[in-house]
């Protein structure tokens, strides 16, 4: 059984028909990679997933349950945290407070702690920052910190959006290293990247997206020898 499937979903902003028919299937204990160009889907996929857009049909799936209509704050408390485009944190309460609003659903004192324990191995820099607030963070601290906040939620899946959104080359390899990390101590990944090149270096599987629709799906590896893949996204004539 898939941790995620997603089945035939259409998508639409108004009458903008943004999500033609995707389906996509990951695995526990996968990294998958959405990649494409602006405009092709891949954010709007994410967000009919964790429904801060409501599809208007197809179904989608969390371990054989059927979460097509599940509002968004109940898909956390089901093991769902999305890392969202543009970093979301909360700009005026400091680092600490972003991440306990990250464990909101839980009860388990003990292991809030052990989240805030991981967190602080994961980002050095955050544990460094806990008392400052968050706006005044550096963007790659803030892409630390939403991430982190997310991990505080003790997720099964995670969906992260552009995490090397405006981010120094180094930070973005610091970013791929973490999100592989991540994966590693199991938890499962759904993410979406411009950076095909980064991406595929910790990927299992891909989908390509172009206007709303799914044109290729296939192992990392195998997407980055296709000649159309190459052109497109990865810089090679």
């Amino acid at each position: 059984m898939a941790m995620l499937e997603v089945n035939n979903i259409h998508a639409y902003y108004g009458n903008i028909h943004a999500l033609k028919g995707i389906t996509i299937n990951v695995e526990q204990g996968e990294i998958v990679t959405l990649i494409g160009a602006n405009g092709a889907g891949k954010s709007t996929t994410l967000k009919s997933i964790s429904k801060l857009i409501q599809p208007r049909s197809g179904s989608i799936f969390l371990e054989g349950e059927d979460i097509t209509n599940t509002p968004p704050h109940e898909l956390v408390y089901k093991g769902v945290a999305l890392v969202p485009e543009g970093r979301g944190v909360f700009a005026r309460l400091t680092v600490e407070e972003n991440l306990e609003m990250g464990a909101f659903s839980r009860q388990d004192v003990r292991g809030i702690k052990d989240s805030f324990d991981r967190v602080f191995t994961l980002f050095p820099r955050l544990k460094e920052r806990r008392t400052q607030v968050a706006g005044t963070l550096s963007g790659g601290e803030q892409q630390m910190l939403a991430t982190g906040r997310a991990l505080m939620t003790s997720p099964r899946l995670m969906l992260m959006d552009e995490p090397s959104m405006g981010l120094a080359p180094i930070l973005v390899e610091n970013t791929f290293e973490t999100i592989k990390a991540i994966n590693d101590e199991g938890t499962t990944i759904l993410l979406v990247e411009q950076n095909a090149t980064m991406a595929f270096s910790v990927a299992d599987r891909g989908y390509v997206l172009q206007t709303g629709e799914i044109v290729l799906h296939d192992t990392a590896e195998a997407l980055k020898q296709n000649e159309m893949v190459q052109k497109a996204y990865l810089g090679i004539e």
